[in-house]
């Protein structure tokens, strides 16, 4: 009797249909997660974080906007949690079009994937490093463009003021990372 062993497909014949692979999961997103545990937060630490982070550290529009809102409310005194964020985003006519179904959706996910307030510290830290990197990458296409558009006298000082502005960001991580900030 001879056994047959199945052979094992080609890595190529996982990925024939691209349609079925899912590139994008919300609770394997570093923002998302952050803001989970931020709607679960207690007040002081959602106060630490409203002070440690800003929208422009977020990659995903909806996530800078969801951000906004609970900051807001976080400096407000108010709870944040994700039924307040709702209906700040109702009261601020934010809920209807495309835009509006996109937060709301958003923030339905978020609530829901369960990444508990204890988190926070690193999720912090974690969302800050994505956002360091992409730094990078934006720095680098300043350069590319000043290259090709400003005059040589201006080249030098553009290419200082990305380094001051990516030296401060680095600082700004490491403070993160150790507990200063």
């Amino acid at each position: 009797m001879t056994l047959s062993l199945a052979t094992v497909p080609d890595f190529d014949d996982l990925t024939d249909n691209e349609d079925d692979i899912d590139e994008y999961s919300i609770a394997l997103d570093v923002e998302a997660q952050l803001l989970c545990s931020l709607l679960w937060a207690p007040a002081q630490s959602a106060k630490r974080t409203v002070a440690a982070l800003t929208s422009a550290d977020f990659y995903r529009p909806v996530h800078a906007e969801l951000f906004a809102v609970i900051a807001d409310l976080v400096s407000a005194g108010k709870p944040h949690n994700s039924a307040h964020v709702f209906t700040t985003l109702q009261q601020e006519g934010r809920t209807s079009g495309h835009l509006g179904k996109q937060l709301t959706k958003a923030l339905t996910d978020i609530t829901t994937i369960g990444v508990p307030s204890a988190e926070l510290e690193d999720n912090i830290a974690a969302v800050l490093t994505q956002a360091y990197r992409r730094g990078f990458f934006e720095a680098a296409r300043s350069l590319a463009q000043a290259a090709e558009e400003l005059p040589e006298d201006q080249l030098f000082e553009h290419l200082l003021s990305i380094g001051r502005e990516r030296r401060a960001a680095s600082q700004r991580l490491a403070a993160i990372r150790e507990g200063r900030a």
